[in-house]
């Protein structure tokens, strides 16, 4: 961490990290010899927060919309939507950044260390997996929890095993179940609008399949598999469009910053037991809805990759992506009170990760000592 003169040292970390979030630091090494690279943990973290802004703009978009449907009394054009979904949604990413940015300094400046960069992506990525009528303050608990209990004490960014956002979530969801599910927290103000407009309904598809098990038509009769793969349905705010979300995954493979391999076995491993689930007669959903349904997308695109908390063996990845999805499927066919299960999934297999890769690296080492052996 660099030196700055005239500056109390209780504030080096705060200086340093203000210092360096739109510049490459001045220091630089001497002798020795050195990797040198202009991609840092910043620009990483900048490149992964550019690749979610495509799924966040449309999800600000959708919320006008569904605020839009369900009042009978609104007929708005494209940008009074998105204007009032950006008015809805603003506050989340303030308190989200605000707490997350402030215990993370707190702790930076306890430590005597540079602040981590790891919040940039966890403080965009929880906004956007919550529905857009959460409190304020139940966000900032939660974000206070993540940051505290999933980072901090185990040594800040690099060193958690569990994804931070989804961590936020979870705490949510099993702290405040009310506020993270039905058919009222999923449209802006709908406690203000009154009756809903004749054939609207604040459920989303997961909601549906949940409550109506007999079949698809629960699902068909209320949205199209078109609506659901460009995200004109009820859902939290940037995880409904998967066109958009597709677009931050071609962003995050082409640079280099997520992995294919746990994207694909995602969608393999949710597709496997979605099929098996429609052969034995467990389910009337066809496979692929899963694919375009609740949180799976997302999940897959800018959660499951996560490099701290995924496998980091390259077989490992396929291993860990594959039961992920799977897991996912699972979990929405078998559990009545959890509609949603990518979040379980990845929380799940985020803890299983380290096995996964020494399993993977102990099979690798088994078999190299049986060739030299053999040899």
């Amino acid at each position: 961490m660099a030196e700055f003169k005239n500056v109390p040292k209780w504030l080096h970390s705060t200086v340093d990290a203000f210092d360096t979030f739109l510049r490459v630091p001045a220091t630089v090494t001497s002798s020795g010899s050195h990797v040198r690279d202009g991609l840092d943990i910043k620009r990483v973290m900048i490149i992964a927060v550019l690749a979610a802004v495509p799924a966040a703009v449309f999800g600000m978009w959708n919320v006008g919309l569904q605020h839009d449907l369900a009042n009978p009394d609104v007929s708005w054009g494209l940008w009074q939507r998105f204007w009032f979904g950006f008015l809805q949604v603003l506050p989340l990413f303030v308190v989200s950044y605000a707490v997350g940015l402030a215990i993370e300094f707190a702790f930076a400046q306890i430590k005597n260390e540079e602040v981590n960069e790891g919040y940039l992506v966890s403080g965009f990525l929880i906004p956007l997996i919550v529905p857009v009528d959460t409190p304020l303050w139940m966000l900032a608990l939660a974000v206070a929890f993540a940051v505290v209990f999933g980072k901090e004490v185990f040594g800040g960014t690099g060193m958690n095993f569990l994804n931070p956002a989804l961590l936020a979530r979870a705490f949510l969801f099993f702290s405040y179940p009310s506020k993270m599910s039905g058919s009222e927290v999923w449209i802006a103000n709908q406690t203000k609008i009154g009756a809903l407009a004749d054939g609207i309904t604040g459920a989303t598809p997961l909601a549906l399949t949940a409550e109506c098990k007999e079949g698809i038509g629960a699902i068909t009769s209320q949205f199209s598999f078109w609506d659901m793969f460009a995200g004109i349905i009820p859902g939290s705010v940037g995880e409904t469009s998967v066109i958009a979300i597709l677009l931050g995954a071609v962003i995050l493979i082409w640079t280099g910053i997520a992995s294919w391999k746990v994207m694909v076995s995602s969608v393999l491993g949710a597709l496997c037991v979605g099929y098996l689930a429609n052969a034995l007669g467990a389910t009337a959903v066809p496979a692929y809805f899963h694919l375009v349904m609740g949180g799976f997308a997302f999940g897959t695109v800018f959660m499951a990759t996560d490099p701290v908390t995924s496998a980091q063996t390259e077989t490992g990845k396929w291993i860990y992506g594959f039961l992920i999805g799977a897991l996912c499927v699972v979990v929405r066919l078998f559990n009545p009170g959890y509609a949603e299960g990518m979040m379980l999934a990845i929380l799940l297999m985020n803890t299983f990760a380290p096995l996964i890769d020494w399993c993977v690296t102990s099979s690798s080492v088994s078999r190299r000592a049986k060739k030299i052996k053999l040899a």
